[in-house]
């Protein structure tokens, strides 16, 4: 690595390339020249505590911010590609506590993908990592950024998983170049676009990808200044960090973006929303990680603050939840502390009408066929998944862990009526 800096060939910068520590060769750089995390802040429009968050080994910064501020402190590209594991000829490497940004090898990767049988074709996915590697060019759409998003908030809420997956390349350059601008509001709709983009591949199980996506939604909530949109993407981000295993810190995350929003005064419906969607995230989150006691405390916190919420929320805003979508996170916390009964008996009263979009109805289905499949009730469970199947195919067809109880009822009870439809919508093999 011959570069015309010798600060670039030195020992220090050689070795924390080896550890692919992009962010520590950013505070090399910025050290080198002088300057104070402020002093790099100004110059890429972001603040102090964005750019030590960049520094810090482990935390996975926004590609276009790195790479702006590789440019900064003189950091040659081909170096920062070897950091990140995307120069040719790098190998790959994959952490067992957190995406990097290497691209596996692209058989491999089709041959993963084709094992897990999901619905989203493998070129869609691969377009999103390459926009995520390298962020095309905007399209030049004439269409307002805010109607895309509800566009693609409407494919994600009927379960349209692939035609969203296409879209997001388009989107986030378009959005990228917005944000050209520096205002709050375009840095708002871009950590909007990175929000969405993590929850729809956290919902089909592609949890290195989502954990990038809302890291990087996360960066830019932090530039707009907006509660909500913070919160909005610390609910994200808190999802993808349980998924992986990461649930103390999930937790923290959440009960600090939580405790932000209650500190506006909850004067609004959509703090009041953020409030109690936060709650309930909280919720789940420490009945996935053991704690009932904590987990229990956030729910009936919960079900007190679902009593200021309309039945009906525009989609407009960050958070939709409603007082039927509180009693469905019940019936999930209880599912996830063991007790299928429990989660029955708060589902009891839920109705399909009562959800206003199609994912959220699939929602329903399968959160209450998990419960019965809990119980041991075969057939109870194929016919809740039945009717998610006819609500939202997606719901069932492109979650892994759906898939995986299709897989068990087609192994255990072939003969339970609905279970070759099941097989056959979703192709698993028991």
């Amino acid at each position: 690595m011959r570069t015309i800096d010798p600060l670039w060939d030195s020992t220090k910068a050689r070795t924390l390339v080896a550890h692919g520590d992009a962010g520590a060769l950013i505070r090399l750089g910025r050290m080198g020249r002088g300057w104070r995390q402020t002093d790099l802040g100004r110059r890429l429009g972001c603040s102090a505590s964005t750019i030590s968050r960049m520094e810090q080994r482990g935390h996975r910064a926004d590609l276009h911010l790195l790479r702006r501020a590789a440019q900064e402190v003189g950091l040659p590209a081909n170096i920062l590609g070897a950091a990140l594991g995307l120069s040719p000829g790098s190998a790959t490497r994959v952490a067992a506590d957190g995406p990097h940004y290497a691209e596996e090898d692209p058989m491999r990767r089709r041959t993963l993908m084709a094992a897990a049988g999901l619905a989203a074709p493998v070129q869609l996915l691969t377009g999103v990592d390459e926009a995520l590697a390298h962020m095309p060019a905007s399209t030049g759409s004439t269409i307002p950024l805010d109607t895309r998003l509800l566009r693609a908030r409407a494919l994600f809420d009927t379960g349209k998983h692939a035609d969203l997956l296409k879209t997001f390349p388009g989107l986030l350059a378009d959005a990228h170049a917005a944000a050209q601008s520096r205002t709050e509001t375009a840095h708002a709709r871009l950590s909007d676009c990175y929000a969405l983009t993590s929850e729809v591949l956290t919902k089909i199980g592609r949890y290195d990808r989502a954990r990038l996506t809302a890291d990087r939604a996360i960066v830019y909530a932090d530039l707009s200044g907006s509660p909500l949109v913070a919160a909005a993407a610390a609910r994200q981000l808190t999802i993808v960090l349980r998924h992986q295993g990461h649930s103390a810190a999930a937790q923290r995350l959440l009960l600090d973006a939580a405790a932000k929003v209650e500190a506006s005064g909850l004067t609004t419906p959509a703090q009041a929303e953020a409030y109690a969607q936060m709650l309930c995230t909280g919720s789940y989150t420490a009945a996935r990680a053991g704690d009932r006691d904590q987990a229990l405390a956030m729910m009936s916190e919960a079900s007190h603050a679902a009593r200021r919420l309309p039945g009906r929320v525009p989609r407009s805003r960050p958070f939709s939840i409603t007082p039927a979508g509180v009693t469905l996170y019940e019936v999930g916390v209880h599912w996830a502390l063991g007790d299928a009964g429990a989660a029955l008996q708060a589902g009891r009263g839920l109705r399909a009408a009562q959800f206003p979009t199609a994912e959220r109805r699939g929602r329903m289905h399968t959160d209450l066929g998990r419960a019965w499949w809990q119980w041991g009730k075969p057939e109870q469970t194929a016919h809740e998944l039945l009717c998610a199947l006819r609500v939202s195919p997606g719901e069932v067809r492109d979650r892994p862990a759906i898939r995986q109880i299709v897989a068990d009822l087609a192994s255990r009870h072939r003969h339970v009526v609905g279970v070759r439809e099941l097989v056959a919508a979703t192709g698993v093999h028991p």
